[in-house]
């Protein structure tokens, strides 16, 4: 079974398409980050981009002394390097330095690009495996949405992390070979997206128009799980959580309530191997529309 990771965006900003509580206050956080520690979650999730995601869990850090055997796994802010930029690699060691500064950490267990096309930049790699010869970084990858993008990383010398969407909707990993590809590499995989920003969650009253495309395989996947009588976050977290060669199932909650939920669910294990199966060969090929959260609202692909 895949570690459980947590992931931060949630804390940062409002987030996700189910997501009716907005952000939650910074002491809702520091009781959930107390229950996902004493619960044996040792790896968080974390970016530049997640709005004050960083500043908090610094906050967090500073205040806790449990915090010294949690592991953080942060991201270079998108977009962040010019066309013109001369000195790439200082620029992404300031990056880094900021965010070590913000976490109060001395240094990441891991520091992704947060922009994978950076993967096809040879002298963005190499200021980061510069920032783990330095200490900076223990280990240093990239978050992919397409598996091209994850192959080029396989290509890219010292890529240690690899962090890709993995859910019933989307299989691409595993259909493709990539994930076993990247474990023969010695590469750790961390998958995202389990429960599709919420959407697996939502009443079908709530999706959007936009997502209306969606709601015939959302009526499919209840159906299996009617006829198995397991509940939608047992599916979702264990279908992930078991696949062979996933190391690492990153996942966000809006609440404490949610994060119990979740880690009870994958304590379990309990979800059967032929429901497991089923979800495999009902859900082939879908539309990236429905994958992708970033093509959801003007059909446009963002960081």
């Amino acid at each position: 079974m895949a570690e459980l990771c947590l992931g931060t965006v949630q804390f940062g900003m409002k987030y996700g398409i189910n997501n009716t509580l907005g952000q939650p206050s910074e002491e809702d956080v520091f009781k959930m980050l107390d229950t996902a520690i004493e619960n044996g979650i040792r790896v968080i999730d974390t970016a530049r981009a997640y709005g004050t995601a960083e500043l908090i869990l610094g906050r967090y850090f500073s205040s806790r002394k449990n915090s010294d055997s949690v592991k953080v796994i942060s991201k270079l802010r998108p977009n962040v390097i010019e066309e013109n930029e001369t000195d790439i690699c200082g620029a992404v060691r300031r990056e880094c330095e900021e965010t070590l500064a913000r976490l109060h950490v001395e240094q990441l267990n891991g520091y992704l690009l947060h922009t994978p096309e950076y993967i096809y930049q040879p002298k963005i790699t190499e200021a980061l495996r510069t920032l783990k010869e330095e200490k900076l970084a223990e280990h240093i990858g990239v978050s992919v949405y397409e598996l091209s993008e994850g192959y080029a990383a396989l290509e890219t010398e010292g890529i240690d992390y690899i962090q890709l969407p993995y859910s019933v909707f989307d299989q691409r990993g595993v259909r493709e070979g990539f994930i076993q590809k990247a474990k023969k590499a010695g590469v750790t995989v961390f998958t995202r997206s389990a429960f599709l920003q919420g959407l697996f969650m939502m009443d079908r009253a709530r999706i959007p128009k936009h997502l209306s495309h969606a709601i015939p395989y959302l009526v499919q996947f209840e159906k299996l799980l009617c006829k198995y009588a397991v509940s939608r976050v047992d599916a979702l977290i264990q279908f992930a959580g078991r696949e062979s060669g996933i190391d690492y199932l990153v996942f966000g909650v809006d609440t404490r309530e949610q994060l119990l939920q979740d880690i009870s669910a994958h304590r379990r294990n309990t979800v059967p191997e032929e429901l497991i199966g089923e979800l495999k060969e009902t859900f082939v090929d879908m539309e990236k529309s429905i994958l992708f959260p970033s093509l959801w609202s003007d059909g446009r692909k963002a960081e």
